[in-house]
């Protein structure tokens, strides 16, 4: 007997012991480390990184800059669907245990023992705060102890919601994204209020491992990884078997581009980014400021797909230029292998240009791979633009064959065709002209192909689209919009231009004898700008256009700035025309309305000054109102008479404009609330080809935007203003009518016994 009591007793004292040395241990570790381990200020006083945000005026978010992509929301804003999801895949005793989880952690043990690693881990939600907070991610027993002391000490101190919450805002989860409200609108372009379960339980999966199971970059590891919290879901209760079923089904639609926004507005973030930086430069991209942008969504809307029709137009007018380059395909087995994914990810698209790569090429069928795991088949309309080069006689390096990466897109009937990326570029800028704040601006084709603002940078000849400015000059120099002015050939000798002989035509190099400024300005008759010129001076005009704010230096005082031979923006041109809009007054664009801090604080405010003060003036109101009264021939009678015609509307003024060659194609001009630019060309200046004009290339784009913009805008019309006098002149083909004139410069009344109406012709075929 007492033999057997030395066997059951002994080792109940030596396991005793053993429980009170680790007991003791444990108590000295508690008594040492406790004390010293960090403050939990951090967790009490959360501030984390909060982006650069860039919203425009109606409070849509068009940018954000910042290493952490993170939207900060309460514990009360989370929705239940997503908390019990990120439970279900993370910590499902988490409102059960005191930080560390005891059946968790004997479990890892077992498994680490039984493996003979130590890769499994039995985090909480709790020690994933503690670690992402205050420790590495190096996997030791010294770092587990800390974090689980840790762990005790943020329990002790916080609630589970104050925790979840920190843990929900904090945790990264791929693509710059930090926490779980970024991470919905990264990758669904959503909130968390309106995620579904599939969605949820998608999000839930990724702390694991936000690269292995990015549904961007891997989702096929994606798909799994939510199938099992979607499974733990339905075995905690959190979802029944009917959501369970109904949540596997769903198709979840990815975002593919994670820098995407719900409005194309990326020149717009840019200069309001680079504004916010200059005024607040410490901590610009963390502190949390809000950047509010003049621009509308609707109209910033409207002003992209219409500068994008406008350039997919003139593409396809020049024709398919052939496959962008070519894929070796020898390794990949069928259209659902996973490599064509990976061989287009360095391939930009947006979302009306996506890229392809060819499976099979046939004369009147193609298969194509489209980015973002789409087998799209192409044949009828989808092929015409392209045609040519599904020909086995076309040239090797640009045939569409098997490999061909091409460009698809979406037409009117949903029905996929061949496209490409554009070579030309162009610009649209469009302003208030009473207040300067700015509308809609597009820099480019595609900022992500090219990140140079042509608003603001690109200097390039106006063209005609300047030649208003001479005529403004003209009338404060006694001529009136009936003077007669000749339309014949002009020879400037060598002596006068100190180099060679300048012999300039019309655009048609057709002349029509005298005529009115009027119609001269209508049909946009070069030699007759050039003669008034001449009578008011080079040196006047140049001095004169100052007035608009263009540079002097950038328009030499020569004879060839009546055809706008001179350089300046889109972003100079329409600040000019809102001269002519608004009644002659100067004002000073602006594209950001005010920044804020991230507690909604106003810190910094635009002060604009609306036209209406007269420090602003710029020209005479009595030169602002015939001017308008010219340039609204212009879209009734001259070169720009789709505008009227499309718009069905009188209120429009403004000019097209073609440099040499078909160089450059413009367009600006106005109606009373709006002014806008557009412009066509290339970075490296070369021909657009015959026929594109300022009316033919630009103008279709200033009108698209005025469809949006003008669609609920009553005609307007401007005032007389003291000053002006009207007569009864004849116009030809019209007979008499009213014409005003500045009163010192006015003609005397006729008689009635001597009215006739004089023969003549009304501008008819205008050209540039």
């Amino acid at each position: 007997m007492p033999s057997l009591l030395r066997w059951i007793l002994y080792p109940l004292i030596l396991i005793g012991g053993a429980l009170l040395i680790g007991i003791a241990v444990i108590a000295i570790v508690l008594i040492l480390a406790y004390p010293n381990l960090p403050s939990l200020e951090v967790l009490t006083d959360y501030r984390p990184k909060i982006p650069l945000r860039v919203y425009t005026s109606d409070g849509h978010l068009i940018g954000e800059f910042g290493e952490e992509r993170r939207n900060v929301v309460r514990i009360e804003e989370v929705p239940l669907v997503m908390k019990q999801a990120i439970l279900a895949a993370e910590d499902e005793r988490f409102y059960q245990h005191s930080g560390v989880d005891a059946l968790g952690v004997l479990r890892a043990a077992i498994m680490n023992i039984t493996s003979g690693n130590k890769r499994q881990g039995a985090s909480t939600i709790t020690q994933q705060v503690a670690k992402n907070f205050f420790l590495s991610s190096e996997k030791t027993y010294t770092r587990k102890v800390y974090e689980a002391l840790l762990s005790f000490k943020i329990e002790h101190h916080l609630s589970k919601e104050q925790i979840l919450e920190l843990y929900i805002n904090q945790i990264y989860l791929g693509q710059r994204a930090y926490g779980f409200s970024a991470a919905a609108q990264i990758y669904f372009g959503k909130s968390l209020a309106d995620l579904s379960t599939a969605e949820a339980a998608m999000l839930a999966g990724l702390p694991k491992a936000p690269s292995a199971f990015n549904p961007v970059v891997n989702p096929k590891r994606a798909r799994l990884r939510q199938q099992y919290v979607l499974r733990r879901m339905k075995e905690l209760g959190a979802i029944d078997d009917k959501q369970h079923e109904e949540a596997l089904k769903q198709a979840l639609i990815v975002k593919r581009d994670a820098s995407e926004f719900s409005v194309h507005a990326e020149f717009v973030a840019e200069m309001a980014r680079q504004i916010a930086a200059e005024r607040f430069p410490d901590d610009v991209y963390a502190r949390g400021l809000r950047v509010y942008t003049t621009i509308t969504k609707a109209e910033q809307q409207a002003a992209y797909a219409s500068l994008r029709r406008g350039v997919f137009d003139y593409d396809r007018r020049h024709g398919y230029r052939g496959a962008e380059s070519y894929i070796d395909l020898k390794d990949v087995s069928s259209h659902l292998d996973e490599k064509l994914d990976e061989l287009l990810a360095d391939i930009s698209g947006t979302d009306d240009l996506s890229p392809a790569i060819v499976l099979e090429a046939q004369a009147k069928l193609v298969k194509a791979y489209r980015k973002g795991g789409e087998l799209i088949t192409l044949s009828g309309d989808g092929l015409k633009f392209a045609l040519r080069m599904l020909d086995e006689k076309a040239p090797p390096n640009k045939r569409i064959r098997r490999g061909a990466v091409i460009r698809v897109q979406k037409d009117d009937k949903g029905n996929w065709q061949i496209v490409q990326m554009p070579e030309v570029e162009s610009a649209f800028v469009a302003i208030d002209p009473q207040t300067g704040s700015i509308s809609a601006l597009i820099g480019g084709f595609d900022f992500n192909r090219n990140k140079f603002n042509h608003v603001t940078q690109a200097w390039r000849q106006p063209g005609s689209s300047f030649k208003p400015f001479i005529y403004s000059a003209a009338l404060e120099k006694g001529f009136t919009p009936s003077s007669m002015v000749q339309d014949e050939p002009i020879v400037i000798p060598a002596a006068v231009t100190g180099s060679q002989a300048w012999e300039p035509k019309n655009y048609d190099g057709k002349y029509e004898g005298a005529m009115k400024l009027r119609t001269a300005l209508a049909k946009s008759k070069n030699m007759v700008s050039i003669r008034i010129l001449q009578s008011i001076g080079t040196d006047y005009a140049q001095d004169y256009a100052t007035r608009f704010g263009f540079n002097a230096e950038k328009h030499p005082a020569y004879l060839t700035m009546a055809l706008g031979a001179g350089a300046a923006t889109p972003w100079q041109m329409v600040s000019a025309y809102a001269v002519f809009a608004n009644g002659g007054y100067r004002i000073q664009p602006y594209i950001v309305r005010d920044i804020r801090d991230d507690k909604d604080q106003v810190l910094a405010q635009a002060q604009p000054t609306p036209a209406g003060n007269e420090e602003l003036r710029a020209i005479d109101p009595r030169n602002a109102f015939l001017m308008d009264s010219l340039l609204r021939d212009v879209t009734l009678y001259g070169t720009a008479t789709r505008a009227s015609n499309t718009l069905k509307r009188k209120d429009l003024a403004g000019k097209t404009g073609t440099t040499n060659e078909h160089v450059d194609a413009w367009f600006c001009g106005y109606q009373a609330t709006q002014a806008g630019c557009a412009w066509v060309g290339f970075d490296q200046p070369k021909n657009l080809g015959n026929g594109e004009t300022g009316g033919a290339t630009a103008l279709p784009i200033w009108i698209g935007y005025m469809q949006k913009a003008l669609h609920d805008v009553p005609e307007m019309f401007p005032q007389a203003p003291e000053g002006l006098v009207s007569r009864d002149v004849a116009f030809p083909g019209k007979g008499p009518a009213k014409e005003f004139f500045y009163k010192e410069n006015a003609p005397p009344e006729i008689p009635d016994f001597l009215r006739e109406i004089f023969p003549g012709d009304a501008p008819s075929n205008p050209v540039d």
